[in-house]
């Protein structure tokens, strides 16, 4: 009995670790939504969105830009100065990070799924 009055607590807090992590910092695999983020807060944060090839790839003068989408299908425009990563162009999801602004998403980087 008092084996499994030593168990309780360890399993009890375990559990808590496990659920906490599954559904806070564990990555998932769907789209992210630009309405999560503040044009006001300048903060860099982390979102998947699907790329928007097909409006094409503007290069000028070191800034890039392009089109994405989230998961409610709201279509913002990206750029930045920063380099894209290699076959960018065959990419279906992207990750971008860095915040939202008046003008559209403003990207420090950008990462492949």
């Amino acid at each position: 009995m008092k084996i499994l009055q030593k168990l309780i607590l360890p399993v009890l807090i375990l559990g808590a670790i496990f659920i906490v992590y599954k559904f806070y910092f564990a990555k998932s695999d769907e789209l992210g939504s630009f309405s999560d983020f503040d044009p006001n807060n300048s903060a860099v944060k982390e979102i998947r969105v699907q790329l928007l090839i097909d409006r094409g790839i503007e290069q000028q003068g070191g800034e890039i830009s392009f089109f994405t989408s989230d998961k409610n299908g709201k279509i913002v425009q990206v750029s930045g100065s920063f380099m894209l990563p290699v076959s960018f162009e065959k990419a279906k999801v992207i990750i971008l990070r860095g915040h939202l602004s008046q003008g559209g998403f403003h990207a420090h980087e950008v990462l492949l799924d």
